[in-house]
């Protein structure tokens, strides 16, 4: 992904940023489908895996020094005495191998100058008119 785009989406300074999905060009991403157990005899079952490009970030932060896109994943846990243990990892990926940034919502249009499109109109149906 071109740096001085990354620029505009992140600003110029150093600083975090919040959530996102960072798409790279590689299977660097597993997420199960479901809850490994253990079934009779002790025996593990695991879930299905899935591996995919996609990397879900909390805060993301653009480094134009060395081309890099810090990216922060927070997993919140509760240990069985009831306290809340955050666990946190730090992805360090190149710009070169991203291939694009999913945001939620069309705030950061306004980085890159653009406004958000129109909404399409409602269809218009006459009383009586069948549709589809």
């Amino acid at each position: 992904m071109d740096a001085g785009l990354l620029k505009q989406l992140f600003g110029p300074a150093r600083g975090w940023h919040g959530p996102c999905v960072v798409l790279v060009d590689a299977e660097t991403s597993v997420k199960t489908t479901g809850p490994d157990s253990i079934v009779t005899g002790g025996v593990k079952s695991y879930a299905p895996r899935i591996t995919s490009g996609r990397v879900a970030a909390d805060a993301v932060c653009f480094h134009a020094d060395f081309n890099t896109l810090l990216v922060v994943q927070r997993v919140r846990t509760k240990h069985n005495t009831g306290e809340d243990v955050v666990h946190q990892t730090l992805i360090v990926v190149d710009i070169g191998h991203v291939v694009g940034v999913e945001f939620e919502g069309l705030e950061h249009l306004a980085d890159l100058g653009l406004k958000a499109p129109p909404l399409p109109d409602k269809p218009h149906y006459a009383a009586g008119q069948l549709v589809g």
